[in-house]
């Protein structure tokens, strides 16, 4: 008996996408009867309920070549002007692609020529140190990404002779470079048939198929490439209609409040044919996250104050902020400020006069949020002090990777209040 994949009141017969039944039956222990020899199976796909592989070998075809036909002209005369569209080159298709990641269209926009200014090819990038990329990189979080962008430039200037691969199989062994965007440098910037699903494609295959089980809704659903392969293969030209997937998606077929009426594929839309596209996908019920409550201490010598180099794991690894200490258990005499002691536990600093300021700063990362307590002291004399720590000069700021939160602290500290630039 073949396998069934879902459910159905009659999973014995087998429906074509137009709802009407088609020669196969399915009989407990004999299998499908069809008109004509053939490995039929009950099977999910592009279309529900039930249907055996012949049909639905047809079905997927027609489906496939009807959303390529539909969606290469709309693309073309209706897609926005973004400028890593404005090229062919894989690796600033690359960069982009790290870039959008968990990352807002407006926010990329500012930062993708500034860093191709500073690195534009992959030589350059796999030359460069760690440090100058996540200065390049600052202020668009997720630091992870920059520093395995820079490993994986590394590996095609040494293992690929300079050259980004074309081929998805050989995209993937990349360090950084998953299936989205290994399928999207092969489509994009090559033309060829690769699929790629991130969430804006996820949310448009589940509304045209009415898939209301969460489980299939999300980007890393097997049905979701399968679809999106079939339409790249079905297109003339893979590069234009994979974008507009992604682009159907960010623009039209938004979470909330889609622009049906401006959707060239309506037609097919099973989500809009039964009034399911405010249920589909399902919304997803988030935990809420957790909250650290940190003492920020701003360390003085003089004019200069101390910033700390991260560790190389975690959060904002191998970046500068100020010493962070947990509040809890760490409060001065009179539970005021911060513990001098906590303090030269973590610095090795010997400090004093500990001053809390009013404002609070809040940090919100994607599953985390920090709650820093701006805390001025006095460092006493002017000791050595370890790899991992540094003095800037008034309205400076360090060499290499400063994160946003470093920027939100120093803005509480009135430190740039003149032209920053690097120490």
């Amino acid at each position: 008996m073949p396998k069934i994949w879902g459910k159905s009141k009659n999973p014995s017969v087998c429906w074509w996408p137009s709802q009407k039944l088609c020669a196969h039956r399915f009989t407990p222990g004999s299998g499908w009867q069809t008109p004509t020899a053939g490995d039929c199976q009950i099977g999910v796909g592009f279309f529900k309920p039930h249907f055996c592989n012949s049909c639905y070998i047809d079905g997927v075809t027609d489906f496939a070549r009807y959303i390529a036909t539909r969606l290469d002209p709309w693309f073309r005369q209706n897609h926005r002007d973004l400028a890593w569209r404005r090229t062919r080159d894989p690796y600033a298709i690359w960069v982009s692609e790290i870039m959008l990641q968990q990352t807002r269209v407006d926010t990329v926009k500012d930062y993708y020529p500034r860093f191709l200014k500073r690195f534009p090819d992959v030589g350059t990038l796999a030359a460069a140190d760690q440090a100058s990329v996540l200065e390049a990189w600052s202020g668009l979080g997720y630091y992870r990404r920059a520093r395995l962008l820079h490993r994986g430039a590394k590996y095609v200037a040494d293992e690929c002779g300079g050259k980004v691969p074309d081929r998805v199989e050989a995209l993937r062994k990349v360090p950084g470079i998953g299936p989205y965007t290994a399928g999207a440098v092969a489509s994009i910037a090559f033309d060829r048939p690769a699929a790629l699903v991130d969430g804006n494609v996820a949310r448009v295959l589940s509304r045209l198929q009415g898939v209301q089980d969460p489980k299939h809704q999300d980007a890393k659903a097997a049905g979701h490439w399968q679809a999106a392969q079939a339409i790249l293969e079905a297109a003339k030209s893979p590069r234009i209609v994979a974008q507009a997937l992604m682009e159907l998606g960010a623009t039209v077929c938004t979470p909330a409040n889609p622009t049906c009426l401006m959707c060239p594929v309506r037609p097919r839309c099973v989500a809009r044919a039964r009034g399911l596209t405010s249920e589909i996908p399902a919304p997803k019920k988030r935990a809420p996250s957790p909250r650290d409550d940190l003492w920020a201490v701003a360390i003085y010598s003089g004019k200069n104050l101390l910033v700390h180099k991260r560790p190389d794991k975690g959060l904002l690894a191998g970046m500068w902020c100020l010493p962070l200490i947990p509040r809890e258990g760490n409060r001065g005499r009179g539970g005021k400020g911060v513990s001098l002691a906590a303090v030269r536990r973590q610095t090795g600093l010997r400090v004093r006069a500990a001053k809390e300021l009013e404002t609070m700063v809040k940090h919100v990362f994607t599953h985390r949020v920090w709650e820093l307590h701006p805390c001025r002291v006095e460092v006493v004399g002017r000791p050595e002090l370890a790899a991992n720590y540094a003095w800037i000069d008034p309205g400076t700021l360090p060499a290499g990777g400063v994160p946003k939160v470093t920027k939100k602290l120093l803005a509480a500290l009135d430190w740039g209040s003149r032209p920053a630039k690097s120490a």
